[in-house]
């Protein structure tokens, strides 16, 4: 019962404000935000933040990588449910990926306040620190080391390209809320993300709920194809070592395997290109490119990586720069989100994320799920990322009931 009533105390006017009034701390160009992790509008969305958790209550606390843990008691002193996303976002970033997540796990904490209702089990929303690696790398970062702590001390002397390590930037955090208690790990009942899709497939369906069944493994690798610089006019074509057509060649390659391999969901992506001397008379004597391969199969991507060294030219390195095993939700809280789903009345599908997730690490540690609202034309990372305020309340009044069940579990 208290589940319902959770649901049904969601107020869409209240979330639309919470996500209009991060929205002012880093606006971008177009109507789009740049708040990159741990930046002065990163510093200031999070001390609004604290405002609003005070108000409601709950206690806060962070920890070393500068996480924001905003919990709600419970009426037992049992490991919490959690819930939550990132607020950091891309230079040129919108207004709601990883940002919705937690204004909904916000709108949850209002909308249990507004019921009445105290749940078994703490309810927690969680802010992990630089998600998107748009200024620090690697994204997820809060979220990795919170699930595996021996991960911080190498983070911590990673630059920006400004020269400012992690390490400094956590340190300003540490000055800038200095009343902040510091926590470590702690066990969960479970984690919840609610986020936008970031590409087509609920809208295209018509579907205004997903529930995310799990997260595509990836691997990431770098291609160094090496030729010899010659003059563009005076060099015979035989005589030529040209390291742009050896990398186009080893592309082709390579995109034939994935086609081999991954016959029906196919994402092979080349997305990074160095060419020296890069000069337009001057024939290329070493060209990088980059690899990013994600499927959901494991024996797909062991088989990818078996046989791409055989895609390769002479005289060329492949560097593998990350590897990643497809994440599987956990049964149980994907059952809670589908009953989730068909509480609020609307139509649901199964789908799995091609995107990383905070989620992602998250499985690690406790038993995780998510959900999805549709993003018009499956724009993100761009000001014109949209999705309908009738989808962000659907979406969070499925949040709401789960929160409230898996909180009144034992």
């Amino acid at each position: 019962m208290s589940a319902q009533q959770a649901m049904d105390a969601v107020s869409g006017r209240r979330l639309q404000a919470l996500l209009d009034t991060l929205a002012t701390f880093g606006p971008g160009e177009q109507g789009g935000m740049n708040r990159q992790a741990l930046s002065e509008e990163d510093l200031q969305a999070r001390g609004w933040l604290l405002d609003q958790a005070r108000q409601l209550g709950c206690q806060v606390w962070t920890d070393g990588c500068a996480n924001l843990f905003i919990r709600r008691e419970g009426r037992e002193d049992l490991p919490p449910v959690m819930t939550g996303s990132h607020i950091d976002t891309q230079p040129t970033g919108g207004t709601l990926d990883g940002c919705y997540g937690v204004m909904a796990g916000l709108e949850c904490l209002h909308a249990l306040q507004a019921a009445g209702i105290r749940t078994r089990r703490p309810i927690e929303v969680v802010v992990w620190t630089n998600e998107e690696g748009s200024r620090f790398s690697p994204g997820a970062m809060g979220s990795s080391a919170y699930v595996e702590p021996e991960r911080l001390a190498v983070y911590r002397n990673n630059l920006d390209v400004t020269g400012v390590s992690v390490g400094e930037a956590l340190d300003a955090h540490t000055a800038r809320f200095p009343d902040l208690p510091l926590r470590e790990k702690i066990p969960a009942h479970a984690f919840v993300e609610l986020h936008i899709e970031q590409g087509p497939v609920l809208e295209q369906a018509a579907i205004p709920l997903g529930v995310v069944t799990g997260i595509q493994g990836v691997r990431w690798y770098q291609v160094r194809c090496k030729g010899a610089s010659a003059h563009a006019g005076t060099t015979p074509m035989h005589m030529r070592r040209d390291a742009m057509l050896l990398a186009m060649d080893a592309a082709r390659r390579i995109d034939a395997l994935a086609d081999q391999l991954a016959t029906e969901d196919k994402r092979l992506t080349f997305g990074r290109w160095n060419v020296l001397p890069n000069a337009i008379n001057t024939i290329a004597n070493e060209v990088t490119f980059s690899i990013d391969f994600r499927h959901a199969d494991p024996a797909v991507l062991a088989a990818f990586d078996a046989q791409l060294p055989g895609c390769l030219p002479g005289d060329t390195e492949l560097s593998s720069l990350f590897s990643h095993a497809p994440t599987a939700f956990d049964p149980t809280v994907v059952g809670v989100l589908e009953q989730a789903c068909t509480a609020t009345g609307l139509a649901h599908q199964a789908i799995r994320s091609g995107a990383f997730h905070d989620a992602m690490y998250l499985a690690g540690h406790c038993p995780t799920g998510m959900l999805f609202v549709p993003s018009r034309a499956g724009i993100s990372h761009n000001p014109l990322e949209f999705t309908e305020p009738a989808h962000l309340l659907a979406g969070t009044r499925a949040l709401a009931w789960s929160l409230a069940a898996l909180a009144e579990q034992p």
